[in-house]
């Protein structure tokens, strides 16, 4: 495997491998679901994967400093994977000191994380489209878990035209149900137990709804089970899968909805997404599942 730290390294990694790559995008301390990324990927051709934590998607009281580094096993576990090549950028290679533009994203970024952490989908929008014109892949493989970025990652791929089909692959999920995840490492023992009642509660109600009962219902009584178990909820919403706009009602332009669609349940095929975030303990818990 093939290490690049700098622009110029990478280039030369990339003319050695004779074709456009397959890209996973990474911010490191891999667990099973990056390397899942790493091997579904190989099918489109050599892999070069990303380890970069981007600090322009953290806010000032979030957890740049202290979010999880593992360069050596990084590095150990992409080799073992089958990776070609593992770019190592610094801050500087990425954001070069007369930096001087930033991507935006609106529609499916409006709402829920994009909310909740005010300019993070721009620092996640401009890392990505500034990986991607440094590796020039012609696929990049993304985790389903966050399914709020992948739909801004697809957006903002297809409105920039940048010619890179987004592939996305199932959470990767412990044997309990929980979504992997770099930080649920900050979870102690008795949270880590009881975080397994977030899939399991979400799984519930998606299916629920699926069954028949009305979405409201179904969300109101999953949010209680929550709280009472000792989750602060942040959100729970079932909403289009692609546009991210409620899906039971009428989404304002201005506020969510990029089209300003009415997007019903009974309209047939419809694809539907119930997002959760919830905090438990020292960590945010995403999660997502499809109706």
């Amino acid at each position: 495997m093939l290490i690049a730290r700098t622009r110029s390294e990478l280039r030369a990694a990339l003319i050695s491998l004779g074709g456009a790559p397959a890209f996973v995008p990474t911010m490191g301390a891999l667990h099973a679901g990056h390397l899942a990324l790493v091997h579904a990927a190989r099918a489109d051709g050599p892999v070069v994967a990303s380890v970069f934590v981007n600090p322009t998607q953290f806010a000032a009281d979030e957890d740049l400093d202290r979010y999880p580094r593992d360069e050596a096993g990084d590095l150990a576990a992409l080799g073992a994977a089958g990776c070609a090549v593992t770019l190592l950028p610094t801050v500087a290679e990425i954001y070069p000191p007369d930096d001087a533009t930033v991507v935006t994203v609106s529609g499916p970024a409006r709402g829920f994380e994009g909310a909740i952490r005010p300019g993070h989908f721009q620092g996640v929008a401009t890392v990505v489209a500034r990986l991607f014109g440094l590796v020039r892949p012609r696929t990049a493989w993304f985790g389903e878990k966050d399914w709020q970025q992948l739909q801004v990652v697809r957006r903002m791929t297809a409105d920039l035209c940048l010619g890179v089909e987004i592939r996305a692959l199932p959470t990767v999920r412990d044997a309990d149900g929980l979504a992997l995840s770099s930080r649920n490492r900050y979870l102690s023992a008795s949270e880590r137990a009881l975080a397994a009642e977030l899939p399991r509660r979400v799984a519930a109600a998606a299916a629920a709804i699926q069954a028949g009962t009305a979405p409201a219902a179904a969300i109101a009584a999953a949010t209680a089970d929550l709280a009472r178990a000792g989750f602060a909820v942040d959100y729970l919403a079932l909403v289009h899968a692609e546009t991210l706009c409620p899906a039971e009602t009428l989404c304002p332009a201005e506020t969510l909805c990029p089209a300003a669609t009415l997007c019903p349940a009974e309209s047939g095929g419809v694809a539907r997404r119930l997002l959760v975030a919830a905090r438990l303990g020292p960590v945010r818990l995403l999660d997502n599942f499809p109706v």
